[in-house]
Formats: C-alpha cells, structure tokens, sequence
C-alpha cells in the first residue's frame, strides 16, 4: 500500500492507442492523473 505523500512506484502501462507509456516518463516535470475504471466491461 502506498502512503498519502509518498512517490508512486514506476509501472507501465498501454495507453488508448496502444502505446507502453511509463510514469518514468513523466518524472520531474509534469503532472500525472491516473484514473482507472474499476470492473468497468466485467459485468460485475
């Protein structure tokens, strides 16, 4: 579990058209939203 105010462990994933896209990317001088959709398509 990550604590409130602690840095995100680098992980990747495939953005909408495909692409692999880590948050490594992204460090140091952009923002980064992450939202994800829980059981979304799951029929649960």
């Amino acid at each position: 579990m990550i604590e409130v105010g602690a840095n995100a462990p680098d992980f990747s994933l495939r953005s909408h058209n495909g692409e692999e896209v880590s948050l490594s990317q992204f460090r140091g001088d952009k923002w980064v939203v992450l939202h994800t959709f829980p059981l979304a398509f799951t029929g649960g």
